[in-house]
Protein backbone atom coordinates (compact mmCIF):
# COMPACT_ATOMS: atom_id res chain seq x y z
CA UNK A 1 0.00 0.00 0.00
CA UNK A 2 1.31 3.49 -1.37
CA UNK A 3 1.34 6.03 1.57
CA UNK A 4 1.70 8.58 -1.22
CA UNK A 5 0.39 12.29 0.47
CA UNK A 6 -1.16 14.57 -1.13
CA UNK A 7 0.04 17.21 -3.55
CA UNK A 8 -1.17 19.86 -1.57
CA UNK A 9 -1.91 21.58 1.73
CA UNK A 10 -5.99 21.70 0.96
CA UNK A 11 -6.20 18.23 -0.13
CA UNK A 12 -4.07 17.26 3.33
CA UNK A 13 -7.34 19.23 5.68
CA UNK A 14 -9.53 17.53 3.24
CA UNK A 15 -7.98 14.06 3.86
CA UNK A 16 -7.76 14.45 7.52
CA UNK A 17 -11.55 15.87 7.97
CA UNK A 18 -12.50 12.63 5.96
CA UNK A 19 -10.61 10.56 8.71
CA UNK A 20 -11.47 12.24 11.23
CA UNK A 21 -14.97 12.41 10.75
CA UNK A 22 -15.41 8.77 9.53
CA UNK A 23 -14.00 8.35 12.94
CA UNK A 24 -15.74 10.34 14.97
CA UNK A 25 -18.93 11.21 13.82
CA UNK A 26 -22.12 8.71 12.82
CA UNK A 27 -22.96 10.28 9.87
CA UNK A 28 -20.36 12.26 7.76
CA UNK A 29 -22.78 12.62 5.09
CA UNK A 30 -25.48 14.74 8.12
CA UNK A 31 -21.98 16.62 8.99
CA UNK A 32 -20.97 17.89 5.89
CA UNK A 33 -25.00 19.04 5.37
CA UNK A 34 -24.75 20.81 8.90
CA UNK A 35 -21.82 22.67 8.01
CA UNK A 36 -23.45 23.52 4.42
CA UNK A 37 -26.63 24.73 6.81
CA UNK A 38 -24.13 26.89 9.27
CA UNK A 39 -22.25 28.34 5.86
CA UNK A 40 -26.13 29.19 4.75
CA UNK A 41 -27.66 30.86 7.42
CA UNK A 42 -24.20 33.08 7.75
CA UNK A 43 -25.00 34.05 4.57
CA UNK A 44 -28.59 34.41 5.40
CA UNK A 45 -27.82 36.42 8.61
CA UNK A 46 -25.34 38.74 6.53
CA UNK A 47 -28.27 39.84 4.07
CA UNK A 48 -30.09 40.37 7.39
CA UNK A 49 -27.76 42.90 8.78
CA UNK A 50 -26.44 44.15 5.33
CA UNK A 51 -26.35 48.22 6.25
CA UNK A 52 -23.98 47.32 9.26
CA UNK A 53 -21.80 44.79 7.38
CA UNK A 54 -18.37 45.40 6.37
CA UNK A 55 -15.62 44.14 3.70
CA UNK A 56 -14.16 42.45 6.58
CA UNK A 57 -17.82 40.50 7.25
CA UNK A 58 -18.37 39.30 4.31
CA UNK A 59 -15.10 38.66 3.53
CA UNK A 60 -15.01 36.22 6.48
CA UNK A 61 -18.32 34.70 5.81
CA UNK A 62 -17.53 34.12 1.64
CA UNK A 63 -14.05 32.53 3.38
CA UNK A 64 -15.69 30.29 5.59
CA UNK A 65 -18.19 28.83 2.44
CA UNK A 66 -15.08 28.68 0.39
CA UNK A 67 -13.28 26.51 2.70
CA UNK A 68 -16.29 23.84 2.79
CA UNK A 69 -15.73 24.10 -1.00
CA UNK A 70 -12.24 23.92 -1.59
CA UNK A 71 -12.43 20.41 1.00
CA UNK A 72 -15.54 19.62 -1.37
CA UNK A 73 -12.97 20.12 -4.46
CA UNK A 74 -10.03 18.99 -3.24
CA UNK A 75 -11.45 15.63 -2.19
CA UNK A 76 -13.11 15.20 -5.34
CA UNK A 77 -9.72 16.04 -7.18
CA UNK A 78 -7.43 13.94 -5.37
CA UNK A 79 -9.57 11.12 -4.54
CA UNK A 80 -10.03 9.59 -8.23
CA UNK A 81 -10.35 6.31 -7.04
CA UNK A 82 -12.26 6.54 -4.29
CA UNK A 83 -15.72 5.63 -3.95
CA UNK A 84 -17.14 8.59 -5.56
CA UNK A 85 -18.17 8.01 -9.55
CA UNK A 86 -16.53 10.18 -12.09
CA UNK A 87 -19.54 12.39 -12.46
CA UNK A 88 -20.23 12.84 -8.93
CA UNK A 89 -16.67 13.63 -8.72
CA UNK A 90 -16.83 16.46 -12.23
CA UNK A 91 -20.05 18.04 -10.90
CA UNK A 92 -18.25 18.78 -7.48
CA UNK A 93 -15.54 20.37 -9.51
CA UNK A 94 -17.92 22.71 -11.48
CA UNK A 95 -19.79 23.79 -8.56
CA UNK A 96 -16.90 24.28 -6.61
CA UNK A 97 -15.92 26.12 -9.47
CA UNK A 98 -19.24 28.48 -10.06
CA UNK A 99 -19.30 29.26 -6.05
CA UNK A 100 -15.60 30.88 -6.52
CA UNK A 101 -15.97 32.47 -9.17
CA UNK A 102 -19.15 33.84 -7.24
CA UNK A 103 -17.23 35.04 -4.37
CA UNK A 104 -15.03 36.77 -6.39
CA UNK A 105 -17.96 38.45 -7.92
CA UNK A 106 -19.10 39.53 -4.34
CA UNK A 107 -15.67 40.81 -3.17
CA UNK A 108 -15.66 42.92 -6.63
CA UNK A 109 -19.25 44.29 -6.40
CA UNK A 110 -20.41 43.46 -2.92
CA UNK A 111 -24.56 43.46 -3.42
CA UNK A 112 -26.45 41.43 -0.79
CA UNK A 113 -28.56 39.55 -3.35
CA UNK A 114 -25.71 37.96 -4.97
CA UNK A 115 -25.73 35.47 -1.98
CA UNK A 116 -28.78 34.33 -2.89
CA UNK A 117 -27.39 31.58 -5.22
CA UNK A 118 -25.19 31.27 -2.65
CA UNK A 119 -27.82 30.32 -0.37
CA UNK A 120 -29.77 28.18 -2.51
CA UNK A 121 -26.47 25.96 -3.31
CA UNK A 122 -25.64 24.96 0.45
CA UNK A 123 -29.14 24.69 1.23
CA UNK A 124 -30.19 21.79 -2.05
CA UNK A 125 -26.64 20.12 -1.27
CA UNK A 126 -27.31 19.76 2.41
CA UNK A 127 -30.55 18.73 1.28
CA UNK A 128 -29.45 16.13 -0.89
CA UNK A 129 -26.70 15.06 1.72
CA UNK A 130 -29.12 14.24 4.55
CA UNK A 131 -31.41 12.21 2.21
CA UNK A 132 -29.85 8.30 2.55
CA UNK A 133 -28.42 7.36 -0.58
CA UNK A 134 -30.45 4.13 -1.52
CA UNK A 135 -27.98 1.63 -0.72
CA UNK A 136 -27.52 2.82 2.80
CA UNK A 137 -31.66 2.57 2.85
CA UNK A 138 -31.66 -0.93 1.78
CA UNK A 139 -28.96 -2.42 4.20
CA UNK A 140 -30.12 -3.44 8.00
CA UNK A 141 -29.45 -1.62 11.00
CA UNK A 142 -27.05 -3.37 13.64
Amino acid sequence: MSSKKPSNPYAAAASAYGTHAQQHTPDQRETEARVLLKAAQMFKDLQNDWDNSNLEVIEATLKYNRNIWLMFYDTAVENAEGNRPKDLRSNIVNLANFIFKREIDIMSDPKKEKLDVLININREIAAGLMTKPPAAEEQPKK
